[in-house]
């Protein structure tokens, strides 16, 4: 005999009853079913009694309008002079005639001490002469309204009302208007069952349609589940359907969001490692060339010393750069101070004539101040000075300019010098770009580290060039970090 706890099928049947039940769906369903449950078990009870109420509010209506009918009958006939046993039997004759009872209504007429007339004739057992109702009816003298529970299921309450009959001063009979509530009791139960069918199919119907509409409203949870399972460092394309509106529409449009960002830094890192170990390995490869072909001769071992640490310089700056651009991605890269931008200029304009000998030009159209990095700002310039006089001959000018509106500080480096295609313009911004002739001694992240720091400051970067006719670099920075949006 297999024992199911420990046989594969059966450790899977409880996996997937275990999978079940943790579903955000089927405990959803759960919860849906545990309170339509308790509001049915508690509508089936208020229903009954509900419609109990009014069966036996409608009957004990019936029963007082005939009582009116038949008393108003009854005063107008005692009215008249000279009455007798054969009169009271002419008018119950008459009066039974002309009246058709409700169902399970009775009107019985007792004359004279014996059983006379009733309508309907046929009298249920409780009612009948010789019963105890009976003999309790027949021996009134004052009117009585009252209820007489049987033992008869098909019967259930007889309620009644009885008035003795006098003529004369004296009492010559009784009336009584009686009724079974069975009937209307067993109504009341049908409609109750018939109640609790439509209930029960309205909760399987809504059960249904719950569930599905829950799987509808989930799938983009269970999509968000899928796609982070699938996702690896080799695959970051998975993205969720945006469709509809609501939380788990904007959670997957948040979630597409997420994964764009991680893709584009994921591509970037990865450009970035694959470029810095490209650039890195040819001054290594350099180094390590030149020093196993190093002689003994003093000379070619001084040679061979330059040039190594000169390629080391240029791998220090290299590797300077790498961490300038990592750091530029922290909150708290920036040390924020208020600058004044006269004085900024003019320091700035200084320290860019020592750069090389060019026809230097300064525009200044900004008076006031504005907040930022005042190391980081100067840095960001002076790698845009220093990229012009690289690309503009001796005779070239170079203008350095700034000006300001209401909320924005813009800072410029124009040139003469051999300019850009827009081929060129669309990647001279990139890490480690190759751009034809445009090469220079640098470690190729100069403006991409200017394009960071501008970023940093919630400002943007902007280039215009023609080829022959010169560029020119403009930066727009926000006076304060309150009017800043990242570009």
């Amino acid at each position: 005999m297999i024992d199911s706890k420990r046989s594969p099928l059966g450790r899977r049947q409880r996996s997937v009853i275990r999978r079940f039940f943790r579903q955000t769906r089927t405990r959803i369903l759960l919860l849906y079913i545990s309170l339509l449950g308790i509001f049915t078990g508690l509508a089936i009870p208020l229903y009954k009694s509900l419609i109990t109420s009014q069966v036996s509010l409608r009957v004990r209506n019936d029963l007082i309008e005939a009582h009116e009918i038949f008393h108003e009958s009854y005063m107008n006939w005692e009215r008249q002079p000279n009455q007798s046993v054969e009169d009271l039997e002419t008018f119950a004759d008459d009066f039974l005639a002309n009246q058709l009872p409700e169902d399970d209504n009775f009107f019985i007429f007792i004359i004279g001490g014996d059983f006379y007339r009733a309508n309907p004739p046929r009298l249920l057992k409780p009612m009948r002469p010789g019963s105890n109702l009976y003999e309790k009816w027949e021996s009134l003298n004052q009117f009585e309204r009252g209820e007489e529970p049987t033992d008869l299921p098909e019967i259930g309450t007889i309620i009644y009302k009885a008035e003795p009959l006098i003529v004369d001063s004296e009492q010559m009979g009784v009336m009584v208007l009686a009724h079974a509530t069975a009937g209307e009791q067993n109504e009341a139960l049908a409609s109750v069952y018939t109640f609790v069918l439509i209930e029960g199919a309205v909760v399987v119907i809504s059960l249904l349609l719950a569930w599905f509409v829950t799987g509808r409203l989930l799938k983009p949870v269970r999509e968000l589940a899928i796609a982070a399972r699938s996702i690896n460092e080799s695959d970051l394309t998975q993205r969720l359907s945006t469709e509809g509106s609501g939380e788990l529409a904007d959670l997957a449009r948040v979630f597409n969001a997420m994964m764009d960002r991680l893709q584009d830094s994921f591509n970037s890192q990865r450009r970035f490692v694959n470029d810095a170990g490209h650039e890195l390995r040819t001054p290594i490869t350099i180094v390590r060339g030149h020093l196993e072909l190093m002689g003994d001769d003093p000379k070619e071992q001084e040679e061979t010393i330059e040039l190594v640490l000169d390629e080391l310089d240029r791998m220090g700056r290299l590797v300077n750069d790498m961490i300038a651009l990592t750091k530029s991605e922290r909150p708290d890269f920036l040390q924020y101070e208020m600058i004044d931008l006269n004085q900024f200029m003019d320091e700035l304009f200084t320290k860019a004539q020592a750069l090389a000998d060019r026809d230097w030009q300064l525009q200044l159209n900004c008076s006031s101040s504005m907040m930022g990095d005042r190391q980081r700002l100067t840095g960001a310039l002076l790698n845009l000075l220093r990229n012009a006089t690289q690309h503009t001959p001796a005779s070239g000018t170079i203008e350095l300019g700034c000006k300001q509106t209401f909320s924005q500080v813009i800072f410029w480096v124009k040139d003469n010098g051999e300019g850009m295609t827009l081929e060129e313009q669309l990647r001279i911004f990139d890490r480690f770009a190759r751009l034809g002739k445009r090469q220079s001694d640098g470690s190729g992240l100069g403006l991409a580290i200017v394009k960071a720091f501008t970023k940093a400051h919630r400002g943007k970067i902007d280039v215009e060039s023609q080829p022959g006719r010169g560029s020119t670099f403009t930066i727009t920075l926000p006076i304060s970090s309150q009017f800043g949006t990242v570009v």
